[in-house]
């Protein structure tokens, strides 16, 4: 998507974007997210993987509550562990694969209420947030066991 003009954005609590939706699962961790997240629940890394987290192909995500299918830390519509929340929820909804004209327009402006509201988000953080999401990503790469 190509970004002329800076978008308004600003998160309503809505908690969709805790949800799992078709193919946007899992909230996948890289050791720094998972270090941050065991700090906040004053455990080790490993104790915190053990309890809170599976492997996929590889790659450590945080367990989904199954009943609902939203995230384990979500409580009344909002984030319990906001201060240490992973990379990938820092960074939503500016990910490179949201930024397809297509995709923001068909998809993400539907599910997310925050999508035109609020503050002007400029291109330059945008672009931040999405460097920030990809480096995220590229050390998960080097991280698979």
């Amino acid at each position: 998507m190509n970004f002329k003009k800076s978008i308004h954005f600003q998160c309503q609590g809505s908690s969709n974007c805790c949800v799992s939706r078709g193919s946007y699962g899992y909230v996948y961790l890289s050791k720094k997210d998972a270090k941050n997240l065991s700090l906040n629940f004053k455990m080790n890394v490993n104790d915190f993987l053990k309890k809170y987290c599976d492997k996929t192909n590889g790659f450590t995500h945080l367990k989904e509550n199954k009943r609902n299918k939203q995230c384990q830390f979500l409580k009344d519509k909002r984030c319990s562990v906001y201060k240490a929340r992973p990379t990938q929820c820092r960074t939503w909804p500016f990910w490179k694969e949201n930024m397809n004209a297509k995709v923001w327009n068909n998809e993400i402006s539907k599910f997310c209420p925050g999508i035109g509201k609020g503050k002007l988000i400029s291109q330059v953080k945008i672009k931040k947030e999405i460097i920030k999401d990809h480096n995220n990503e590229k050390k998960m790469l080097y991280e698979i066991d």
